[in-house]
């Protein structure tokens, strides 16, 4: 268990419901890598490029490329040239992406709201 209450099983429950929910929808199935870097540029600083993008997950600039493709695919980032260095490409979320990692988000919230009213019921 942890200092907060909170154990693994409860943090698994919490995932397992997002992912439930995220299966049930109608949005994309997107993979963890997939995943993963839609949420790097939605949280992290920008700007986005692979090579950092790359750096920050600590995996190849390639599957970085194929991560993105498919996430533009799906229409939830895009890349953009850089204004200040036109040899640079930047990776950005779009709106859709926001709205697809905030139905996420509130999922999560929703389900560790009740693991936590059922702690403080214990």
């Amino acid at each position: 268990m942890a200092s907060d209450g909170v154990t693994q099983a409860d943090a698994l429950d919490v995932w397992r419901a997002v992912t439930v929910q995220a299966v049930r929808s109608d949005e994309p199935d997107l993979t963890t890598r997939q995943l993963a870097i839609l949420m790097t540029i939605t949280l992290g600083a920008p700007p986005h490029t692979v090579r950092g993008l790359s750096q920050a997950l600590k995996i190849a600039k390639p599957a970085v490329t194929r991560a993105i493709d498919a996430l533009e695919r799906h229409g939830l980032a895009v890349r953009m040239e850089d204004e200040d260095d036109a040899r640079s490409v930047l990776i950005v979320r779009t709106a859709r992406g926001q709205m697809f990692l905030a139905t996420m988000a509130a999922a999560g919230a929703k389900r560790a709201a009740e693991a936590a009213a059922l702690l403080k019921a214990i």
